[in-house]
């Protein structure tokens, strides 16, 4: 076709028509006919020219130009698009590097494989354009509820019409069998909208913990208004849910708002979830509290919290035991990601028996190590004692209170504490210089002979070495391997030291070795301080 005053105006009303269609600039999609029809002429007049169009925005009249760029004469090289400074003193005044010259050439006339080259060219524009629209009008919306058309299913995937874009349930983001055809109505969670080469992806989700904070918020005004807060969600979607919950008005039950009047507001929820039964859990911050709250309906007799390891230990009655653990696992499963807490779960006699051995344990080690016959050693272990130093060290005075015991009596199980302990620091010192242990190791402040014995046997045999360890090395933690925590054994862990402890000697270490300027630890203990002030006052 060509560019005539017959069509021009046609070429802005199609622009307009497009642009209008997509919900896109039409500014945009003149910018593409613009590109094609450039694309088009250098076919005709040459690909090494630069040829440039220019659309009226008011008439619609296409101009056709080209441009031709002064440079150096050594860096002339496409003689279609540069020229020389000589070479341009014919066709300007007084030309200077990077000036241009632009002359208008006659309008091309497009034929058929030119017509559909100009065709795709606007096509993959007006695309491009619709891709970022989209990707701008639902980034800001992921984490919220949307409602959508569904149009087909694929794979088990579900294509859902979320008005301006098609957005994606995936099968395993569904809840259990669900089943849809095309023209349903589905609401959804946007779980996340990511730019793609293909164009904005929106990844829908049913079975999110979100998603059902989400429902609550709507069905709950509380909650919507900032006066219920929602603390924690687990979900076995499609089955079992636990909701923790708090409440910022000590005039507002958070549950039973929750819940609604005749349980209105949470059957919306369980409704729109397919029947997924819902426990609303008051939230505490007390984590023991809270815990026992969560795996209701099950009664809890004990909890021990060991913050460190991030694990609680449960005892429960006998007969409450698999409502504790529920189906397959389910309460105490859901109640672990509620608290973000591993839970052992274990009955009143299992925890009974444990107790007993630990108890046989420590009343063996008193026998054998203090030479006590076992009704002495038990009536030590029924105080509370439970290691050879807490004996050796402790004040007489809480000797004195057991029965049977005078001064002379506590004086002689403290001499027998001590000589054992000592004759086993001797031993220790003896195996860690064997192992071929430095003095700079040995006489580091807060090491014992034991705990120089336990580093040399790993192969940490000087303060350098020391040095080099992390904290976590020395006092164990805790890592996540494919979603499972596992235990990593620290070489100190066995004597009571905390990772606090582990990071003070190390970087200890590292001051007399020269390695760290003290100054700069005591310029960050300041910060840190400032930083848990400054938390402290915002709270």
């Amino acid at each position: 076709m060509a560019i005539t005053s017959a069509n021009q105006l046609e070429l802005l009303q199609t622009a307009e028509a497009v642009a209008r269609e997509k919900m896109i600039d039409p500014g945009l999609v003149v910018e593409a006919m613009e590109e094609s029809l450039a694309r088009a002429a250098k076919s005709r007049y040459g690909a090494e020219m630069d040829i440039r169009v220019s659309i009226d925005r008011k008439t619609g009249r296409a101009t056709f130009t080209r441009v031709r760029t002064v440079v150096e004469e050594e860096e002339l090289e496409n003689y279609q698009a540069e020229m020389t400074v000589q070479q341009a003193k014919q066709y300007m005044a007084d030309p200077q590097i990077g000036d241009t010259y632009v002359e208008e050439v006659p309008p091309v006339e497009l034929g058929r494989i030119a017509a559909q080259s100009a065709k795709q060219v606007i096509l993959q524009k007006v695309r491009e354009a619709e891709r970022d629209r989209q990707y701008d009008e639902f980034k800001d919306r992921a984490g919220t509820i949307i409602n959508g058309l569904v149009k087909r299913e694929e794979y088990g995937n579900v294509i859902v019409d979320v008005g301006r874009g098609e957005g994606i349930l995936r099968r395993n983001e569904k809840i259990g069998r669900e089943a849809y055809r095309p023209g349903d109505r589905i609401r959804c969670y946007i779980k996340d909208v990511r730019r793609e080469t293909r164009g904005p992806q929106i990844f829908l989700s049913r079975t999110d913990p979100q998603f059902m904070a989400e429902l609550f918020k709507m069905e709950v005004p509380e909650i919507y208004d900032g006066i219920i807060e929602i603390k924690a969600v687990a979900r076995d979607p499609g089955s079992r849910a636990k909701i923790g919950v708090i409440s910022y008005d000590g005039g507002i039950d958070p549950v039973g708002a929750c819940v609604g009047m005749r349980g209105s507001r949470v059957q919306a929820v369980v409704n729109e979830l397919q029947g997924e039964k819902i426990d609303i859990i008051p939230w505490n911050e007390d984590m023991p509290t809270f815990l026992v709250n969560a795996l209701q309906p099950a009664e809890v007799s004990k909890v021990v919290l060991d913050e460190d390891a991030e694990r609680i230990e449960v005892v429960v009655p006998d007969e409450q035991l698999s409502l504790a653990i529920g189906r397959r696992g389910q309460n105490v499963r859901l109640a672990s990601q509620l608290t973000g807490l591993d839970i052992d779960i274990m009955t009143e006699e299992e925890e009974s028996k444990r107790r007993q051995a630990e108890f046989e344990e420590r009343t063996k080690l008193f026998m054998d190590t203090l030479d006590l016959d076992e009704f002495f050693a038990q009536l030590l272990v029924s105080e509370g004692f439970t290691n050879l130093e807490e004996v050796a060290y402790v004040e007489v005075d809480e000797l004195l209170v057991i029965d049977g015991v005078d001064d002379s009596t506590a004086e002689e199980l403290q001499t027998r504490a001590r000589e054992y302990l000592e004759e086993q620091a001797r031993k220790a010192l003896a195996r860690a210089q064997e192992l071929g242990v430095d003095e700079s190791l040995i006489n580091f402040e807060g090491l014992t002979p034991q705990m120089v014995e336990a580093l040399a046997e790993d192969g940490v045999l000087s303060l350098e070495d020391f040095a080099t360890c992390a904290d976590w090395e020395l006092a164990g933690g805790w890592t996540t391997v494919d979603g499972q925590r596992q235990k990593d054994d620290g070489l100190l862990e066995k004597f009571g030291i905390d990772l606090a402890e582990a990071q003070n000697m190390v970087m200890t270490a590292r001051v007399l070795l020269g390695w760290v300027d003290p100054d700069d630890l005591v310029t960050e203990a300041e910060e840190d301080d400032a930083e848990a002030q400054t938390e402290e006052a915002e709270e």
